[in-house]
C-alpha cells in the first residue's frame, strides 16, 4: 500500500487529472496497477514500486492519439561515451526523473476510468480527463521526450542531429553532455562547474533522484578505476543461467564448434531427429531475445546469437541445443566484459570482413564489423547479407559499406561532442580486391551489378573520409563476427578487442 500511496501523491502533486463527466460520444479508456520490485546492481532489493498504467490498447486512433515514435538513446552511442569519459577524464554521473512520462503534456482530449481502490475516490460516474501522459498511453513516450528536449534546449542545450537522445552544451569552460534513455539520464563532459548547474537545475524542473557516479545503467554494470573503465552484464548473465537451470551445467570453452554451420531442416534427411520442430518455439523466442540484449557488453557472443535468431519463428531441435551450447559458454564466463583503457586518444579505427557464402542453404555471405574510438571498441556487428555475392571480393564490398556507415556517422557523432578532425579514418579490410573495388572509379564488368548504395564507400574515399588499408587475415578481428572460429583464434582476438573477465580466479 505504500507503494501505491506514493504513486497516488505523485499524480496529485503533478495534477495529471482533473474529475469530469465523460462527454457524449467519448470513450474512456481503462487502467490498472502494476507492481514490481527493483533492485542494487549486487541485487539487493532497492524498492517496492507501483504504477499506475493506462492500457492503451483501448484508444482509438486519431481520437486520443496520433503520432507515438520517441527516440532512447543507442547503445552504440552510450559505450561511445564511456570511452570518450575514459580517454579525457570526463565525469560520469546517473540522474533517474521519478514518474517521468507524467511530465509530459497531453496534446489530445484523454479520458480515463480509475483503476481498482481508486474509484471510491471520486463521484460515481465521474472520469478521469488527463491533463499529462501517464504510463500506457500510447503518445506517453513521445510527450515525455518533447517536454525534456524543450527543456534542455531552452537551457541552451543543443541536440545532436547522430543521435536525438543526446544533448550537449560547449562553452569556453568545456562541454556537458546528457545522453537520455526514457527516464534515465547520463551526464557526463568536463565542465565540473557547468554538470552541477545542470543537476541541479533538471531537479528543479523535474522530480529527480541523483544516482551519484554511473556504476549501473539499463543492467550494465560498470565499474570504473584510473586506469579505465570495465562493462559487463555479470548480474543479468547469473539470472539467466539460474532461469534456465544451466547453473551447473558444463561450460564450453567458445559459443559455437570451430567452422560449425548452422543447419537448415531437411540438409541431413528427412527423419533426423534434429530437425524436428522444437516443443516450445515461445521459450526459444524469449530466449534469444535475452541473448540479443547479452550481446551489449559480449561481442564475443555476437556471431553464435546472430545465428539463432534467423530461427525465430520455426526453431527446430538442432537449434535449441545452439542456444543451450551459448548457455553453456556463458556459463564459463559470466563475468566477461569489455575494458576500455585510459588512452588519451580519440581516433576512429575501423576492421570489417565477410564469410563469403557462409550459409549452406541460400548461400548468402555473413557481414562482420567493429570500431575501436581512442583504442576502445565501442560498436560491433555480425549480420546476414540481403543478397547472394558472385565472389568473395563482392561479399567483402558489401561489408566494407556497411562498415562505411557506422564510421560515418562515428564521426558525426563525435562532432557533434566537440571533437573534430580532419584526418581520413582507417578502414582494415583482408581482401585486396575488395579494396581494389573500392578505389578505382573505373566500371568494372563484374560489379555493374552491386547496387549503387554500394559505391558509398568510393565517394566516402575521394571524399577524404575513410582509408581503406589491407590487414592480414590472422590480423582481421572482425574475423569472429562472420565464422565460429577456433578456440586460439577466438583468446587472440578477444584480447585485441579488451574483452577480459575482472571476476575470473
Amino acid at each position: 500500500m505504500d507503494a501505491v500511496n506514493a504513486e497516488k501523491e505523485a499524480m496529485d502533486k503533478n495534477h495529471t487529472w482533473d474529475v469530469r463527466d465523460l462527454p457524449p460520444g467519448k470513450r474512456a479508456v481503462t487502467s490498472r496497477w502494476i507492481f514490481t520490485i527493483k533492485y542494487h546492481s549486487n541485487g539487493e532489493i532497492e524498492r517496492y514500486k507501483a504504477r499506475l498504467v493506462a492500457r492503451g490498447f483501448t484508444q482509438t486512433y486519431g481520437e486520443d492519439y496520433t503520432d507515438t515514435f520517441a527516440p532512447v538513446a543507442k547503445l552504440h552511442t552510450v559505450r561511445v561515451i564511456l570511452s570518450l569519459a575514459t580517454n579525457l577524464s570526463w565525469e560520469l554521473w546517473q540522474m533517474d526523473v521519478k514518474n517521468a512520462f507524467l511530465q509530459g503534456e497531453l496534446e489530445e482530449e484523454v479520458y480515463m476510468k480509475p483503476p481498482p481502490g481508486l474509484e471510491s475516490s471520486i463521484p460515481h460516474g465521474k472520469v478521469f480527463k488527463l491533463r499529462k501522459a501517464i504510463y500506457g498511453l500510447k503518445q506517453s513516450p513521445r510527450a515525455w521526450y518533447h517536454k525534456l528536449s524543450f527543456t534542455l534546449t531552452a537551457k541552451g542545450f543543443r541536440r545532436s542531429e547522430a543521435d536525438h537522445t543526446l544533448f550537449t552544451s560547449q562553452s569556453a569552460q568545456g562541454i556537458i553532455v546528457v545522453l537520455v534513455y526514457v527516464d534515465d539520464l547520463i551526464i557526463s563532459g568536463n565542465d565540473q562547474a557547468g554538470i552541477q548547474e545542470t543537476k541541479f537545475f533538471l531537479k528543479s524542473v523535474f522530480d529527480i533522484k541523483d544516482l551519484g557516479e554511473l556504476k549501473y545503467f539499463l543492467g550494465i554494470e560498470i565499474c570504473r578505476s584510473p586506469e579505465g573503465l570495465f562493462l559487463s552484464q555479470r548480474k543479468y548473465s547469473l539470472d539467466l543461467l539460474k532461469e534456465t537451470g544451466k547453473i551447473g551445467s558444463k561450460p564450453a570453452k567458445t559459443p559455437l564448434e570451430d567452422g560449425y554451420k548452422v543447419r537448415r531442416k531437411g540438409e541431413k534427411g528427412q527423419e533426423d531427429p534434429l530437425d524436428r520442430p522444437f516443443e516450445d518455439p515461445a521459450q526459444y523466442r524469449r530466449l534469444v531475445g535475452k541473448l540479443i540484449y547479452l550481446t551489449i557488453t559480449r561481442p564475443d557472443l555476437c556471431f553464435a546469437v546472430n545465428q539463432v535468431s534467423q530461427h525465430m519463428k520455426d526453431p527446430s531441435v538442432h537449434h535449441w541445443n545452439m542456444v543451450e551450447r551459448i548457455l553453456r559458454y556463458i556459463k564459463g564466463s559470466p563475468g566477461q566484459g569489455v575494458w576500455m583503457g585510459k588512452n588519451d586518444s580519440t581516433e576512429i579505427v575501423g576492421y570489417c570482413d565477410a564469410d563469403y557464402a557462409g550459409d549452406t542453404m541460400d548461400r548468402k555471405s555473413t557481414t562482420g564489423y567493429c570500431t575501436f574510438i581512442g583504442g576502445n571498441l565501442v560498436t560491433w556487428k555480425s549480420k546476414k547479407q540481403k543478397v547472394v555475392s558472385c565472389s568473395s571480393a563482392e561479399s567483402e564490398y558489401r561489408a566494407m559499406k556497411k562498415l562505411t556507415n557506422e564510421l560515418v556517422w562515428l564521426k558525426a557523432l563525435l562532432k557533434d561532442l566537440g571533437i573534430e578532425s580532419t584526418s581520413p579514418i582507417t578502414m582494415h579490410c583482408d581482401n585486396q580486391a575488395a579494396i581494389h573495388i573500392a578505389t578505382n572509379s573505373v566500371f568494372h564488368e563484374r560489379t555493374k551489378h552491386i547496387e549503387v548504395d554500394c559505391h558509398k564507400v568510393g565517394e566516402k574515399i575521394v571524399e577524404g573520409v575513410i582509408l581503406p588499408c589491407y590487414t592480414r587475415s590472422e590480423d582481421q578481428l572482425a574475423d569472429i563476427f562472420t565464422k565460429a572460429t577456433s578456440l586460439k583464434i577466438c583468446n587472440h582476438i578477444y584480447s585485441k578487442l579488451g574483452l577480459v573477465d575482472l571476476t575470473h580466479p
